[in-house]
């Protein structure tokens, strides 16, 4: 039986400055937002990623502190493309360190608007073999 993670619900203040962050500065694909007198959600997905965040106000989302959620890591294929990708987008994205040569060892960090925190992770192989093959990535029914 696979056990998938799909969803990680990321804690934030306020919800459109999130989404103007996640969407436009980091480039996440905007899957829902829904908005209605009970609710907002907003499902955003990292591209080649299987896994989303959501943002939103129902009881699951307030019971975190904005900001308290540490510790999402991503991977990419060339880090310091991704750095500077992030860079001219305005998102303040700290220093490469590479642990040593080997694949996997080489990261950076950034925050979102809240503070919570992200690592980007190279792992070189994510370029030559995607866990997600780019043919299988069209969410749409077209």
């Amino acid at each position: 039986m696979d056990w998938t993670l799909e969803v990680v619900i990321l804690p934030v203040s306020d919800i459109d400055r999130a989404v103007a962050f996640y969407r436009d500065q980091v480039g996440f694909a905007l899957d829902h937002d829904v908005t209605n007198e009970h609710m907002h959600i907003v499902q955003l997905t990292p591209a080649g990623s299987g896994c989303s965040i959501v943002l939103g106000d129902l009881p699951a989302h307030k019971e975190m502190k904005p900001g308290s959620l540490r510790g999402l890591q991503l991977c990419v294929a060339d880090a310091e493309a991704a750095r500077a990708e992030l860079i001219s987008r305005g998102v303040e994205a700290g220093e490469i360190t590479r642990l040593d040569e080997r694949d996997g060892s080489t990261f950076f960090g950034f925050s979102d608007p809240d503070g919570n925190t992200w690592t980007v992770q190279e792992l070189k192989a994510r370029g030559e073999n995607p866990l997600i093959p780019h043919e299988a990535r069209d969410r749409s029914d077209a």
